[in-house]
């Protein structure tokens, strides 16, 4: 460098940084009236076999099929019958119910965190529907939806938050980190996007195997700023893989606003275009919107045209989890001002605008859904809650489950932990 080049590089102002602010803090007026709200019915629905550099409008653009006065419309719209809608009601008002209610037991001290999907239910429910049901699911811990969906026993659900003896995990994994093989639902991770490479690989399994099942995965969108993330659609676009993935952007992770995971330059569908997948961005609490597009997706899979990467964007509700206060960094009206609404209410006016529903029927509804809600929770309950020692799995069952026959070095250590546990008197 030259003695000029310094003189020049004086006149500079110094470096800086931009770091992310949310547009709203505790204490501040929420308004989103600057909030563009995308046409319902506006976006084109391509054929599934489109080139992916045919599609990058659709990473900026928003499907959306319910307007505002909640009629399905445009070329995305479903057509799903009247019975479907009102199971896809039923099973939504079953993950709020089922939601409050361990979030009520955490702080009742039954378990020690649990993890509420309040707002999200469309992102879990909507695809569960697209899908078939023994298409292989890789979720993250807001996707309970799916379960609930497949048909899966609440009371199992709920005993594997108690970690008591009805866990069929024997209290190894985390609260709401379920798993069910036999409803094509892979274990849940606490670890971050690491559903992403594991549902990539095994839908490269299946295609090995020349199955016809697909797989599907989810993660948040802070997650997508994990190296997991970006392993797998490396491998789903070169291999044109069998998986959908999807991110839902409910807009924090934790206390955590979009921006910084990249939210502010861009969409989170847009990460598609570097790597040369279909992308789709969807109005995650239009429920017909969310199994539109996942519906698109798994036919473009099964059909062997590849991957694709689906936004839904959507609104956490509620905090992180119970050990989370979103008070302290968001105003509490925030999720009353949501500019997409309540996921649950739009289906209801969308069925009412059909005269296929009314109020007292919702209110009916709503009134079976806590009751069976109610009635699993006392049946799980019954098999232990936190601080039940005696409900819950033996100790020495740590040792079980790890190799297919336990090698000596378990064996005696298990033996020795049991003599020194009876030797205690405890």
């Amino acid at each position: 460098m030259t003695s000029q080049d310094g003189d020049a590089r004086r006149n500079l102002p110094p470096l800086a940084l931009h770091v992310p602010e949310p547009k709203f803090r505790p204490g501040d007026a929420v308004d989103f009236a600057d909030f563009e709200m995308p046409v319902a019915g506006a976006v084109d629905r391509p054929p599934t076999d489109s080139a992916s550099r045919d599609m990058a409008g659709h990473v900026y653009a928003m499907v959306r099929v319910l307007d505002d006065e909640g009629r399905a419309i445009g070329p995305w719209n479903p057509g799903l019958d009247p019975d479907r809608l009102r199971r896809m009601l039923r099973e939504m008002l079953t993950v709020r119910a089922f939601d409050e209610r361990l979030h009520r037991a955490q702080r009742q001290g039954k378990t020690s965190f649990y993890v509420s999907s309040t707002g999200e239910e469309a992102t879990a429910i909507g695809a569960a529907h697209a899908l078939d049901p023994d298409d292989m699911c890789f979720p993250s811990y807001r996707q309970q939806g799916l379960l609930i969906a497949r048909g899966w026993p609440l009371a199992d659900m709920m005993c594997q938050v108690f970690s008591n003896s009805g866990d069929r995990m024997k209290g190894r994994q985390m609260p709401v980190m379920y798993s069910a093989r036999a409803a094509s639902f892979f274990t849940i991770s606490g670890n971050l996007a690491t559903q992403y490479p594991q549902a990539v690989g095994w839908a490269m399994a299946s295609a090995i195997r020349g199955d016809t099942r697909i797989a599907a995965a989810w993660c948040g969108e802070g997650s997508t700023a994990e190296g997991d993330f970006h392993s797998a659609l490396i491998f789903a676009s070169v291999y044109r893989v069998p998986v959908v993935l999807t991110i839902t952007n409910n807009q924090w992770a934790i206390s955590s606003f979009s921006g910084f995971a990249g939210g502010e330059s861009t969409t989170f569908a847009a990460r598609a275009l570097g790597y040369g997948i279909a992308g789709l961005r969807v109005d995650g609490n239009d429920i017909l919107a969310v199994y539109a597009a996942t519906a698109w997706a798994s036919e473009r899979a099964r059909a062997g045209h590849g991957p694709t990467l689906i936004e839904q964007f959507t609104y956490r509700a509620e905090g992180h989890s119970t050990s989370d206060d979103p008070s302290r960094y968001r105003p509490s009206e925030e999720r009353n001002l949501w500019p997409l609404g309540d996921p649950i209410k739009r289906l209801a006016q969308h069925l009412t605008t059909l005269g296929e529903w009314d109020d007292e029927r919702h209110a009916a509804l709503e009134a079976e859904v806590v009751a069976e809600v109610r009635e699993a929770a006392r049946e799980a309950e019954a098999q232990g809650v936190l601080g039940d020692g005696f409900r819950h799995h033996p100790m020495e069952t740590m040792f079980e489950d790890v190799f297919e026959e336990m090698p000596k070095h378990l064996q005696e250590q298990r033996d020795q932990m049991l003599a020194e546990y009876k030797a205690s008197g405890l």
